[in-house]
């Protein structure tokens, strides 16, 4: 069977002439303005949705993963509105511990809230922009930007705030917002001007309002979103320029072992400048 030879998508059967897909077709007339900005752009899989892959979203697996922490915080705690001392067991992130040896606090924390608003609220902002990214990167893509930038999001908190304990998605959900922005303002998605357009204001909507909200109330940490945001921004607008085909898939690790390096190495640089021991294993400042 036959590919579109801009985007690789399948074509029908029996296709004849210069083989180029709709979608390409109706893309191209409108970066040339011989459409209306009412235009319906035609829906079509992505060229990389291979057939007889599972219909299980990754956004609904980390949908899922979250929930179900929650619900054995609730279990334990007893409580479904607040979790007040729980949070420490289940790996939140502050930086004593993080940076003296656990680590793994740095993903951990992205799976913790601390009670029924807080993941109701970031739960249906990854059920949006999550489904998007997902769509339009890919899901491995998806998953490195989403882990990679959680990471940036903790190192940011820690970074403000050595001491603040930090949990939530939102980290990795404003680093999902910045990728985005970048991908679409450097032109990496194949989309309509006006499709770009729509979704460029409704991500700049949601980061300044979240970031507003979180510096108007306290118990917010807009650090920890800064840090995603600005992770976010660097890692999509390398994607957009270094490997913005799916076919980079090598590149595409490269850059997220390169990130997760420099994270690294920060991390290690904020351990020695606040003179806590580096190791990997249980803090010493564990009772």
């Amino acid at each position: 069977m036959a590919n579109c030879i801009r985007c690789g998508r399948q074509l029908p059967p029996l296709t004849f002439g210069k083989k180029i897909c709709q979608w390409c077709k109706q893309h191209e007339a409108a970066q040339r303005g011989e459409e209306g900005d009412d235009e319906r752009q035609i829906v079509m899989p992505a060229p990389w949705v291979r057939r007889g892959e599972s219909t299980i979203s990754l956004t609904q697996v980390l949908f899922g993963i979250n929930v179900a922490v929650y619900l054995a915080m609730v279990l334990k705690s007893g409580s479904v509105v607040d979790f007040p001392g729980e949070t420490m067991g289940f790996g939140a992130n502050i930086g004593p511990y993080t940076l003296s040896g656990e680590w793994w606090r740095l993903v951990t924390y992205m799976f913790l809230h601390e009670g029924i608003l807080h993941i109701a609220f970031n739960m249906w902002c990854l059920w949006d922009l999550g489904a998007l990214a997902e769509s339009l990167y890919g899901r491995w893509t998806y998953a490195g930007i989403y882990f990679v930038t959680g990471i940036g999001g903790g190192l940011g908190s820690i970074i403000w705030n050595p001491r603040a304990f930090t949990v939530g998605a939102s980290g990795a959900i404003f680093g999902l917002a910045g990728a985005l922005v970048a991908s679409f303002y450097l032109g990496e998605f194949s989309l309509p001007r006006v499709a770009i357009g729509g979704t460029l204001r409704s991500l700049a909507i949601f980061v300044v309002f979240n970031l507003f909200f979180g510096g108007m109330f306290g118990g917010i940490d807009n650090a920890c979103h800064i840090g995603g945001l600005v992770s976010g921004l660097g890692l999509g607008a390398v994607i957009a320029k270094m490997a913005p085909n799916p076919e980079h898939a090598h590149r595409r690790v490269a850059l997220f072992l390169v990130s997760i390096a420099v994270f690294g190495a920060c991390a290690v640089a904020l351990a020695h400048h606040y003179g806590l021991p580096l190791r990997l294993g249980r803090s010493p400042f564990e009772p």
